[in-house]
């Protein structure tokens, strides 16, 4: 039992793929929490009791007890929720050929997906949080007091459905979730790499479900995470199923059993698999050795080597994001001067080859940490951090954490570019504030389409919210002036706020959970990005060109009503109208440079007239008031956002 004061303990927890922990600061060290079995792992594995009393709700069961019925009642068991977490029912139907479980028949599309399990159906948040409970209860009974806060871990690629999925899990396991932290960031804390006066430092996180990197810069003891990368859908549970596919292909064409229509007998094949792969970790061999439902044997010898071969594609699709990591934070592998592994699957000796090879670790004479428990090591730093926020010793209070937004975040512009607010990579909490106009006359509303992704277009990027600014008081196209304000708490979720600033009137919007994401555009986002530069980047201008031709063409069109055209000599007039007419013809067509300069052109006729129409101005604006009083309202004018800028909306 503790003897520390556990007034306002705040606690870490590791919400994991595979297994799950929770730790706290004991003096200056974090220490992971027991469970009562004595075990610091608590497998993410919750199972629904089939022998419950009559009339009576089935009993819930979470960790070992729940991973002893897996083989024996597969249907009534679920693992791996972590896969699940803030997705919708398409995007999970590809997990679901791996798992025993099945979705609820009554879940429709665009509804959070329901797991059947037995007679009941639950959520994935309502499954995470049978798991935290069990985290809450052992940090309970080691303390001997309620415990009702705690910092809890996501990795660094969780977009904001899957984040406020996991708060949502904190939330019903009776948890005020104080803060969720990246991973790879926790497992820096947890090494005490803050210590050091500077350096850089890459955390390579490999666990049971997800694949993250992110490069880290540490200075006067604080930590800015530089860049994030990842795959939400990469870990040691790809590396369990396709051993356990190939298994069951073997099994199939050479015994004749197809163990796929026995879920109980692909759950022991499965955990056959699990074995063999830890045992590779430290043996130069592992042994398949399972009794089949007809009473055959399947026995198998994979060689480590063997074993390598299989994996290395899986183990591949880490080395992208590891090199798109270093590229946007501007770092080469010389320039790492720490490498932390994380995540139970860096104990396989082939990833860290690849990990020596990536940051050229080997010839610089370094080696990656790999001295604390790496399914333990995400826990500790969440304990570093809990005792962070709750100021709770002198360890920490001099310790500052700053986080990143992977994606760029901004809204859809005029012809359905994308002005982008807050580039990927800011450092969060982060705020920034935009200004915009409309582009039609008498615009009485505003349609803001909120936008995540690197792409130059909004249809390719992602959508994360629409809502309307109504009651705008109708205005000349320009000139209301549109104050849109971006902003992203400590755990990655995103505020919308615009106002007009003329009327006062004003809308806002807490950007919902949207299951649209899949796993591919997660990964690809931000090298499609690259990939379609140009292509994009054309498309842009080619908008923004003809987005300019527009607003000139209106202005012209509405210029004989102006008592300056008056003032104007014929031949004048007549250039007007031929480069009015040129840029009217080719406006629609795919050569930017061609409208760009026909623009221009116009611009360029009507420069005389736009000098009257300025002389005009500004005799009314002072007749017959003070010249401050003339200059204020002048200066207000001048201050709208010019009607050709590229950022306006629709």
């Amino acid at each position: 039992m503790a003897a520390e004061n556990t007034k306002n303990r705040v606690v870490g927890i590791d919400l994991g793929t595979t297994n799950s922990l929770v730790a706290y600061m004991e003096g200056s060290t974090p220490v992971v929490i027991p469970g009562v079995d004595g075990s610091n792992l608590v497998p993410s594995v919750v199972a629904l009791d089939s022998a419950s009393a009559e009339g009576g709700r089935p009993t819930v069961t979470v960790g070992n007890s729940a991973r002893k019925v897996l083989i024996e009642t597969p249907e009534r068991v679920i693992y791996s929720v972590k896969r699940l977490m803030g997705r919708g029912v398409s995007e999970v139907q590809s997990e679901l050929k791996f798992f025993p479980f099945r979705l609820a028949k009554d879940v429709e599309e665009g509804e959070v997906p329901r797991v059947q399990l037995g007679e009941l159906s639950f959520t994935p948040p309502e499954i995470s949080a049978y798991v935290l409970r069990q985290l809450k209860r052992n940090a309970e009974r080691f303390f001997g007091a309620p415990v009702t806060q705690a910092v809890i871990t996501v990795p660094a690629y969780f977009n904001d459905a899957q984040r406020q999925a996991t708060k949502d899990a904190g939330r019903m396991a009776g948890l005020d979730v104080l803060r969720l932290v990246n991973e790879p960031t926790a497992a820096a804390l947890a090494y005490g790499l803050d210590r050091a006066k500077e350096g850089t430092i890459a955390v390579y996180d490999l666990g049971g479900g997800t694949f993250d990197i992110s490069i880290l810069k540490l200075k006067d003891g604080i930590f800015e995470v530089q860049s994030t990368n990842g795959d939400t859908h990469l870990g040691g549970d790809d590396i369990d199923n396709l051993l356990l596919a190939i298994a069951l292909d073997e099994i199939h064409s050479e015994h004749g059993v197809n163990l796929r229509q026995q879920p109980g007998a692909v759950q022991a094949l499965r955990k056959a698999a699990i074995d063999a792969k830890i045992q590779l970790s430290s043996a130069p061999v592992a042994h398949f050795d399972i009794e089949l439902p007809n009473g055959d044997r399947y026995q198998r010898e994979i060689p480590r080597e063997v074993f390598e071969d299989v994996i290395e594609p899986i183990l591949q699709r880490t080395a992208a994001p590891c090199k798109q990591a270093m590229l946007d934070a501007g770092v080469i592998p010389e320039q790492i001067d720490e490498v932390v592994l994380v995540g139970g699957s860096t104990r396989i000796p082939v990833v860290r080859q690849l990990v020596d090879d990536l940051f050229h670790l080997g010839a610089r004479g370094k080696k990656p940490h790999i001295e604390l428990n790496p399914d333990e090591v995400v826990a500790l730093g969440a304990a570093v951090q809990a005792d962070i926020l709750a100021g709770a010793s002198k360890a920490t209070e001099e310790l500052l954490l700053l986080d990143v937004t992977p994606l760029s975040l901004g809204i859809e512009a005029l012809g359905g570019t994308v002005a982008k607010i807050i580039q990927r990579n800011s450092t969060i909490p982060a705020s920034a504030t935009e200004h915009f106009t409309t582009g039609v006359e008498g615009q009485t509303n505003v349609a803001i389409h909120v936008v995540q992704g690197e792409r130059e277009l909004a249809a390719d990027c992602r959508s994360l919210a629409r809502f309307d600014l109504k009651g705008i008081p109708p205005m000349s196209a320009g000139l209301p002036r549109i104050e849109v304000k971006f902003l992203i708490d400590a755990d990655g979720i995103l505020q919308v706020s615009a106002r007009e600033q003329r009327s006062g009137k004003q809308a806002q919007i807490e950007v919902k959970p949207t299951y649209g994401l899949t796993d591919e555009q997660v990964e690809g986002m931000i090298l499609d990005s690259f990939d379609h530069a140009e292509e994009d980047f054309a498309k842009r201008l080619l908008i923004e060109a003809r987005n300019e031709a527009e607003t000139i063409l209106a202005a012209v069109e509405k210029a004989p009503e102006s008592p300056a055209w008056a003032q104007l000599t014929a031949d004048e007039k007549e250039k007007i109208e031929a480069a009015r007419k040129h840029l009217v013809a080719i406006k629609s067509g795919e050569d930017q440079q061609a409208i760009r300069q026909a623009t221009v052109a116009l611009d360029q006729a009507t420069r005389r007239f736009a000098e009257l129409m300025m002389e005009a101005a500004v005799t009314t604006a002072i007749r017959g008031k003070t010249m401050e009083a003339a200059g204020d309202e002048m200066g207000d004018n001048i201050a709208a956002p010019h009607p050709m800028a590229p950022a306006e909306f629709k």
